[in-house]
């Protein structure tokens, strides 16, 4: 689901995930422990770049889990 979520949106792993996908077959199984590296190098770098764009969210909506399992809790 993340990788699709990123997918949609940012550019850099759509065309990353474009470029894996419309290969040569048999050239994508020789190289496909390399094409793993750089396609999970580029996931975390975007997954990094994203977090820091909407930091105020993510402490939101981590604020948010907790008060749930606290509320649950009890």
């Amino acid at each position: 689901m993340l990788l699709l979520a990123l997918v949609v949106m940012d550019d850099r792993v759509r065309d990353a995930v474009t470029v894996r996908v419309s290969t040569n077959p048999s050239a994508a199984v020789a190289g496909i422990g390399q094409t793993a590296r750089d396609l999970t190098a580029l996931i975390v770098e975007v997954g990094h770049d994203q977090s820091r764009a909407h930091a105020p969210l993510l402490v939101f909506s981590l604020a948010s889990v907790i008060l749930v399992i606290f509320m649950l809790r009890t």
